[in-house]
């Protein structure tokens, strides 16, 4: 299975459970549930497996992302086709207009409707809201005054480009890529800052987005019964032979590399047919 740690419950559900993943950009501060900062290098939009694993160790089903409207209009994307009309439209000038201010569409209107979204002017605000949403799930209760040492602590290091917060020294090499500093990554700023409000808090859910396999192969692409046994005349080639999540490139493969899965698995499956058939 392939698993997110970004999930969001869809407010405009297609299907019944029906989440959408965040693809984030680096500059929100990841809390666990508790309230504790994710350790590094688990920040936004970069290692999922760990990040994965870190937050199954704490017990709880959710984390947080907090953030101001300044990073949630310049690095909130959504996954799904339907949530990005200006690539499935393939129309330049719409993807032109994510340079413009303001958040996306479909970003926003998440923001507006969505359940695991809080909004406030304040972070004592925030943490009562954060809370309210918290007790509906169960989980725990976060303490505002620890809380706010948190952010505190990471807004004093945007003042010293030399600091040692390991997240802003992430941020700062993104926005060397121009493509990044235009569309993709905030300019650093304090969370507290009030011109960069208002203040976000999303909760995060683990999104189990798709399966890469189910079908049992060898080495040649057969497919393989219950039994072990060959099912004949049957092979399987690409994702539904699993070569992605565990399959050909190990436990910790990249989505970037499916394509040579593909090609690979399918030259594979054809010419074990073709000796078959030969």
């Amino acid at each position: 299975m392939w698993h997110y740690t970004e999930g969001l419950r869809n407010w405009d559900p297609v299907w019944p459970g029906h989440g959408i993943r965040i693809l984030p950009g680096p500059s929100s501060l990841w809390l666990d549930a508790t309230g504790e900062r994710l350790p590094a290098p688990l920040f936004p939009g970069f290692d999922t497996l760990a990040t994965l694993r870190h937050l199954r160790a704490t017990g709880h089903d959710y984390s947080w992302f907090v953030l101001t409207q300044k990073i949630l209009e310049k690095e909130f994307a959504l996954s799904g086709s339907e949530q990005n009309p200006d690539l499935t439209n393939r129309s330049v000038r719409q993807v032109l207009q994510r340079v413009r201010p303001g958040a996306p569409g479909p970003v926003e209107a998440f923001k507006r409707h969505g359940a695991d979204f809080v909004v406030a002017d304040g972070l004592p605000e925030l943490v009562d809201r954060m809370n309210k949403l918290a007790a509906e799930s169960g989980g725990p209760q976060l303490d505002a005054t620890a809380l706010r040492r948190v952010v505190e602590a990471r807004d004093r290091e945007i003042a010293h480009p030399f600091g040692k917060d390991a997240q802003l020294h992430a941020i700062r090499g993104a926005r060397r890529y121009r493509g990044d500093r235009l569309i993709r990554v905030a300019t650093p700023h304090r969370l507290l800052d009030p011109a960069a409000g208002p203040l976000i808090a999303v909760q995060l859910h683990v999104l189990t987005r798709k399966t890469l396999g189910g079908l049992h192969t060898d080495l040649s692409g057969r497919v393989l019964r219950p039994d072990g046994e060959p099912l004949a005349g049957v092979y399987a080639a690409g994702e539904v032979a699993g070569f992605g999540g565990g399959g050909m490139h190990g436990y910790n493969a990249l989505e970037g590399t499916f394509l040579g899965g593909c090609l690979f698995s399918g030259r594979t499956a054809g010419r074990a047919a073709a000796a078959a058939v030969g």
